[in-house]
Formats: structure tokens, sequence, C-alpha cells
């Protein structure tokens, strides 16, 4: 597409608080893409496209590379780890240390696109002593060829960005243990739960090290805050000051961050401003999410809404061509220049592409 305009100094651009000179138009294409090609579902004009033809198409930029982190990479010293599939959706990961071994199985999709833990690796008391050696084992590296290969590639889409491993609590909700048994532990361990933040904080001080020096200038806390799992007090207490400590980090580096939101949001909006981000990333908007586009102006005040057009807009069935014409319209006048214009948070299988490429039109008409 020769007249693609350089979306990556645009993005950087509203990042910096500058005037992009245009609107940004960034949907996650990625999830719609890999499953409708895994089930031979592409529109019969898609059916040979890449999937950067497919954002050319839509005259769109690409927020991420891949689904998962390309050029931050961890190694282990003296672990050693060993994966087996189980049958053709389940595959089982060991950790094996010298003081005791840790298993997870994850379960994956029908397309084999994306997966969820169906077993997770802390199981009792004692596996936390197995996690602090696998931890104090890791070492951080960052693969500079790999990044430039990348860059040469999608360079041309967007500014380079990526999420990475989450805070301690939000590790212990989602990757290591499952809301449920991490209240029970809170409750029944406060002593260990304490000892977990602490060496799982220092852990990740090796992990920031190598983010700090790289070249990305846009980082994702890829948190998937959720207010009824992340409640206020959980909020305030244990995940706004490792915030605070990371944000500090990144932006004497230089760097932006931004946090990713997909879940319910208005037990939040008060303490939203607690934590320095630059952006928030798919805050959803009614009727998907539980807030309005209003509530989430007033809540991000300075801060950049990377997003804003609920995703079920896209499914033809259910809403008329206008309502997301409306909506769209709405976010760039409430939010623009600081916004970058996406779903929150990615374009559904089942969507109408046509409708993306609907939304990047408007965005070239109105940046004109």
């Amino acid at each position: 597409m020769s007249s693609r305009p350089d979306f990556g100094k645009m993005q950087l651009d509203i990042f910096q608080r500058k005037d992009p000179g245009g609107i940004l138009w960034q949907p996650r294409l990625d999830y719609w893409y890999n499953v409708n090609k895994k089930r031979d579902t592409l529109p019969v004009h898609l059916q040979n496209a890449s999937l950067l033809d497919v954002y050319d198409y839509c005259h769109a930029s690409c927020r991420y590379v891949s689904r998962s982190n390309p050029w931050l990479g961890v190694r282990y010293r003296n672990v050693e780890v060993a994966t087996e599939w189980l049958d053709d959706d389940r595959v089982r990961r060991t950790w094996h240390t010298p003081i005791g071994s840790l298993t997870q199985i994850s379960h994956y999709d029908e397309w084999h696109v994306s997966s969820h833990i169906v077993e997770y690796r802390l199981k009792r008391p004692d596996d936390f002593k197995i996690l602090k050696h696998l931890l104090e084992d890791e070492e951080w590296y960052w693969d500079a060829d790999r990044y430039q290969q990348d860059m040469a590639i999608f360079g041309a889409y967007a500014a380079p960005q990526f999420y990475f491993r989450r805070s301690p609590l939000q590790r212990l909700f989602i990757n290591e243990m499952s809301l449920q048994e991490t209240i029970y532990f809170m409750v029944d361990y406060p002593d260990l739960f304490g000892e977990y933040v602490e060496f799982a904080t220092a852990a990740d001080d090796a992990m920031y090290d190598i983010i700090c020096n790289c070249p990305v200038e846009i980082l994702n806390l890829g948190e998937n805050i959720d207010g009824f799992i992340d409640s206020p007090p959980t909020w305030r207490n244990y995940l706004v000051p490792y915030y605070r400590k990371r944000i500090e980090q990144l932006h004497a580096a230089g760097k932006s961050v931004s946090i990713h939101f997909d879940g319910v949001m208005k037990p939040l909006l008060p303490y939203l401003q607690e934590a320095p981000f630059d952006a928030i990333e798919a805050a959803t908007p009614a009727p998907q999410g539980d807030v309005t586009l209003e509530e989430i102006k007033q809540a991000l005040g300075d801060m950049i809404l990377v997003d804003g057009i609920p995703a079920l807009y896209f499914l033809a069935d259910q809403y008329s061509t206008n309502t997301l014409i409306d909506c769209a319209h709405q976010v760039v006048e409430m939010f623009h220049p600081r916004l970058v214009l996406g779903v929150s948070d990615e374009v559904p299988p089942d969507s109408d592409i046509e409708r993306v490429r609907l939304i990047g039109e408007l965005a070239q008409e109105v940046g004109q």
C-alpha cells in the first residue's frame, strides 16, 4: 500500500503528547486472522492474504508482532524444562530443579491458536521454595537479531512494543495458582505470601534491567486487570506499589508505559491515576463493558486511551453499521489526539472484516 502513513511515527507522537497528524487505527487482527485461516473461513478476496496484507486492506497499523513476546527471552542455568503432549489439545510442561519439580498443563482451543491453564504449577506451600529457586536461576536476554529481522518486516506498520511477565500477585491469579487458590493462600499463609511477593519482585529486577536497556520505547504491562478480581483494596495495596516502582524505572529509561484492562472496570475508576501510567489499553465501554465512554474519559484524565470501540460492534449480526460508526466518531471526538483508536480488546473471529476496513477508511477521512 504505497499511501500507507508512517504509523510508527504517529504512535510515538501520541505517546510523546505530540500531534500525530491524523487518526491512528490499530485493531488487533492476529486472532481473527489465525482462527479464520485455520478453519478455512477467510473471505474469498483474502484467501491468499498474509496477516500484513489484511492490515493493509483495513488501512490499519498493527500493535504487536506476535501474540507471544518475540524479543525478550529467559533461560535457566541449572533448570531443565520438559514438554510433553498428552493428547492433541493438552500439553504438560515440567520444570525440574535440584530441589524438586513444578508441573503445569495447558489446554489449547480447537484451532490451537490460544490456550488456558487447567493444572497450575503451584499446588502446595512447599512449591514456593521450588518457585523461588526457579526464579533465582533465570537469565534474561534480548534477542537483537530477531528484533532487527522483525522490524525490517513490521517497522512500517507500527512502533514496536510488547508485553511481558505480569506483576507478582497478578501472576498468581492468572498463571500460577488460579484466583480461588490465591485468595485462600493469601488468607491461610500471609507470611509466605509476603515472602513470595518479595522474592518474585526481586526476581523481576533482572527482567526490567533488560527492558530498560532495550530499543523499544513503548512497554505494556499485560496485566489483564478486572475490577472483580483486582478489587480496590487489592489494586491499592498490592498492585499500585509494584506499578509505581516499575513505571519509575521505565520512565527514567525514557520509556512510555501502558497497562492492559479488559474486564470489569467501574470499581477501579477512582483509583486509576494512583499509578502514573501513560496509557490504558483495552478499557471496554458499554454495551460490552461496565463503563461509559464518559466515565472512562473522566477517569483517565491526561492519560492516553488505547482502543475504545467494543469488539461486539464488529459482529454484523448483532449491531448495525451505524452504531459502529457513531461509536468510532464519539471515541475520536472525546479522546483525540490522546488516542490510539482500536478494538477493546481484539477483533473476534466471527467479525465482518469489512467493518474493520470501514473504520480504517473513516480514520483516513477524519485525519485529512
